[in-house]
This record gives structure tokens, sequence and C-alpha cells, in this order.
């Protein structure tokens, strides 16, 4: 219950992922799905070897906007981490994809397929009448070229934040959600709500035909829990398959460096004391400390890298 020692979420500050090359990335970042770039910078030191928990860690990160997200490319400059298994599908448990929201599907599906993209679903697919929650809504998923799952969406009026309806000449309008897969939703909404203080925005159960063409998973059932913070902005979808079931769970021994490697950046507004929470509730911790950084090029003050019940990376930041 909230109270004075509550922790809270204030908001997603960005999506990090782990690439093999941050300049093929970029370039597709930005010419397939239109994100500009922020800044490019490296680091080094054991600040960042203690936060990511990678020796002598060096990584090139490079943040891209679209609309009002964030995201960051991370290449570890000197350690060639695991690729993403080619047989990944979207009920593994290391599944997470960005929701990238469109204004047109029709034309956004019609340019991205003149790039490297490796297909998902069958073809954009519209939610049925009969989902109430997400009756049509439009998307499409696809894998980046290193093996990122991603997300075209579109939104039916009476969907979505108001801001994906806001008159635009731009095709990508933004990023709603990160979605995760994970193997019991009431155990991660201990994670995301009870200690964190994340809130539940809608649930809804996906299935039928539509769902496995999106998927393309054979009888895909999908229970979806969408998750947002106090100050809006990005949310979490929780993704628990009830058919065709679970999938594998995240290897113990994957590392940051690892490309499958995604971590969720999350403001929160007293980091001390989310971590000695989450301590106390026996959550596990890739950082060895709360990591405090002077140097100037860092983007926020404090960072403790931990993991969900599921093994997504969590990184909980004070930005001052």
């Amino acid at each position: 219950m909230p109270n004075e020692t509550y922790v809270q979420v204030e908001r997603i500050r960005a999506i990090g992922l782990t690439v093999t090359n941050c300049d093929s990335s970029l370039d597709f970042y930005k010419e397939a799905l239109g994100f500009e770039l922020v800044s490019d910078i490296t680091v080094e030191g054991q600040d960042y070897s203690d936060l990511q928990d990678v020796a002598e860690a060096k990584i090139r990160i490079i943040t891209l906007r679209l609309g009002d997200e964030l995201i960051e490319l991370m290449e570890y400059l000197n350690i060639q981490g695991k690729p993403i298994p080619s047989d990944s599908q979207s009920n593994d448990l290391w599944f997470q994809h960005l929701a990238i929201v469109v204004s047109d599907m029709d034309r956004a599906y019609a340019h991205l397929c003149s790039f490297p993209i490796e297909a998902i679903s069958v073809a954009p697919q519209t939610m049925p009448p009969d989902n109430e929650a997400s009756a049509g809504v439009r998307a499409f998923k696809f894998k980046d070229p290193d093996g990122h799952d991603l997300e075209l969406i579109s939104f039916p009026p009476d969907k979505g934040k108001d801001k994906w309806h806001q008159n635009s000449h731009r095709l990508f309008l933004g990023i709603d959600h990160s979605a995760i897969a994970v193997s019991n939703t009431e155990q991660s909404l201990n994670f995301y709500c009870d200690l964190l203080g994340m809130q539940i925005d809608s649930r809804s159960l996906n299935w039928q035909s539509t769902q496995t063409r999106l998927d393309n998973l054979p009888g895909a059932e999908v229970r979806i829990t969408a998750l947002r913070t106090v100050q809006d902005g990005m949310g979490i979808e929780l993704l628990d398959y009830i058919l065709p079931g679970k999938g594998r769970p995240i290897p113990s021994d994957w590392k940051s460096c690892d490309i499958a490697h995604m971590q969720i950046e999350l403001v929160v507004n007293d980091i001390e004391q989310a971590v000695e929470i989450l301590r106390q509730n026996g959550v596990q911790f890739v950082s060895s400390r709360v990591v405090q950084f002077t140097d100037s090029a860092s983007p926020y003050r404090q960072g403790c890298l931990v993991k969900d019940p599921d093994g997504h990376a969590i990184l909980l930041i004070a930005e001052s």
C-alpha cells in the first residue's frame, strides 16, 4: 500500500538494446523507422563494468529519439556477445519488443519491406471486433537485422493515447510500449506494481487466427496486461502465453554484452529505497552496487541493474 516509504517508477527514460554494430543499427533505425540521432558517446571504466557486470566494459552508446521516446543502441567494443537464437519465438521468455506507432500502417509496412527485415507476422493484422480491448488495432511484428523483436502498431480513433491521433505528417510517431514475455502474470505484477509502484492500465486476452498470424505461433492465446507509470509515457506490456504455453527461459549465463540483451530504464523517485526493497524481496541483482556517475557524458546520476522474475533486465536510475 502507498505510504511514506513508497517507491514509485516515475517514467521509462529509454529502452536499451545491445547491438552487434552501432553504425549499421543506426542506419537501420534512422532509415527504416524514422529515428533521429541524439548523441553518440563511448564509455568505459569501473563504473560501467560494475553497472552491467561485464569486466573491462567499453561501450559505444548511441541515443536515438522517435517522437517523445528514446532508445539506446549499445555496442560492446571489446567483447563479442552471443547472438540471439535464430529459432526464437514470441513465447520464449527472452522475447521483448518495442511497439512503434505509425500513422498509416499500409504505408509504413510498404516502406519497411524495402529493408533487410525478417518478418514474424504473415502481414499486418487487424484485431477482430469481438476483442473489445484491442478491436481495430493493426499490428505487424518483425525482427531488426540483429534479430531484436519489433512491432509496428496503429490505433483506431477510439484506442491508444491522444497523442497518437494528433494530426501529424510523420509516418513513424513514437514508441507506445515495450512488451515482454512472462511466465506468470501475478508474479510479474508483484515486481512491477507492488514493489516498484507501476499501475495496471488495461487487460486483454488475444487469440484466434489473428494472433496466430501476428505471432507466427499456431493456436496462439496470450493474456496481455498493460502497465503504466505515474508520468505516463512509454508503458510495459506483460505477455503471458496460455497457448502454446511458455517458451524457453532466459539462459542464466546471458550477459549485458549478449545481443539478446534489452534493458528498460526506469526512473525511480528514490533509488536507494528501491534497491533496499528489492533486496529484501529476493530480487536478482546484476550490478554489484548502486553506481554513482560523475562524468558529464552520463545521462543519469545513479544506476543499478536488476532482473525481473523472468530475467528481463531493468535499469533503475536516478536523474538528479
